[in-house]
């Protein structure tokens, strides 16, 4: 029977070895996209044999997938004490706009490809897909901290799905077209909101 260090070792190379897939899928993917990239291409940029690869996943489309989710799980358990931090409406929300600036700007490749991956898919099949779950209480808790900032005037009083779609387009354009820079500040996302709300 093995033991406990054994055990705990083994699933941390194992844990290791999918990170160095993903990694190496998601220069591929980014380069070819779904349909251009192959399985002995991810392959060799992971550094792994076409062999190891299909012990961990049994096609590209699933390593697309396992993408997708690592992203978003990661993404929203980061997001996730921020949004019941008990902080006024408004001021949840800047802070949740300001992780997500910071970790787009961490690893800006992966968070490209969250935005832009879907688009490889249907409708149905984004919505079928588990990272979708994770995407939705995001926008979920996004949303009602609008419609609870509209409440006590910390927004606006208009309808909260506009203020949600107008503050998604400024927010990616100023991270994903600020390439250049190291980060973006509490205070410009302020600024943003602001010049948008009044």
């Amino acid at each position: 029977m093995p033991n406990t260090a054994t055990t705990i070792r083994k699933s941390a190379e194992r844990a290791a070895r999918q990170e160095l897939i993903l990694q190496g899928a998601l220069a591929v993917f980014k380069e070819k996209g779904l349909e251009g990239a192959k399985i002995d291409e991810i392959a060799r940029v992971s550094g792994f044999g076409k062999a190891t690869l299909y012990y961990y996943f049994t096609s590209k489309e699933e390593i697309f997938s396992a993408l997708l989710l690592h992203g978003w799980l990661t993404l929203w358990r980061e997001l996730e004490e921020i949004a019941v931090g008990g902080d006024s409406p408004r001021a949840t929300f800047i802070s949740m706009l300001k992780k997500i600036a910071e970790m787009v700007n961490t690893d800006r490749p992966l968070y490209e490809f969250l935005f832009q991956a879907p688009q490889s898919y249907t409708r149905e099949e984004n919505e079928r897909s588990e990272w979708k779950a994770y995407q939705n209480r995001l926008y979920k808790v996004l949303m009602e901290l609008i419609e609870q900032g509209i409440k006590q005037g910390e927004f606006p009083q208009m309808e909260p799905r506009l203020i949600m779609k107008a503050m998604g387009g400024l927010f990616h354009g100023l991270v994903f077209l600020g390439k250049d820079r190291d980060t973006i500040t509490e205070n410009e996302i302020e600024e943003m909101l602001g010049s948008l709300l009044g």
